[in-house]
């Protein structure tokens, strides 16, 4: 199996959520340990896990919202990048993510960045069209663009 297989044994499985509320915008999260960062909730797939028990499990994690305050719409993926400088972590050379699509089910959720690992400092609400690459690092750019192409038809720079 080749290294650019997202199926090989090089990438990590991980999730992403785009999760959407009633008035059609996206949350994205700035990252606790690298201010000006903001992406999508995500994170790994354990071992023996599904995707779809993954993300219940990462968004919980990362921002206490359990699934019953979303909706899954749609998933597409695997988006495979591959680790900057050619680092490996952990023996993994890169990410496979599957994104899912969600949209909010309550209305005024709260949502809590202070778990037992913090991963976000801060929390936007934002239109797709909204958001911007140069918040995210480099390794992660061609991911992103695909990932809006596909959910939501746009060209984001």
């Amino acid at each position: 199996m080749s290294s650019d297989d997202p199926s090989s044994d090089l990438y990590r499985p991980n999730v992403a959520m785009i999760l959407r509320n009633a008035s059609g915008k996206i949350l994205i999260c700035e990252r606790a340990d690298w201010p000006g960062c903001w992406q999508f909730p995500q994170g790994g797939v354990k071992r023996k896990e599904s995707p779809d028990e993954a993300l219940e499990r990462e968004v919980l994690e990362e921002l206490g919202l359990p699934a019953s305050t979303y909706k899954v719409i749609s998933s597409k993926g695997p988006y495979c990048y591959l680790f900057s400088g050619g680092a490996k972590r952990k023996g993994w050379i890169g990410q496979a993510q599957t994104y899912f699509l969600a949209e909010l089910t309550k209305e005024n959720v709260v949502l809590k960045l202070d778990g037992l690992s913090p991963e976000f400092r801060d929390t936007r609400w934002i239109f797709p069209q909204e958001f911007k690459l140069n918040g995210i690092p480099a390794m992660k750019h061609s991911v992103y663009q695909q990932v809006f192409a596909d959910f939501f038809d746009l060209n984001i720079s």
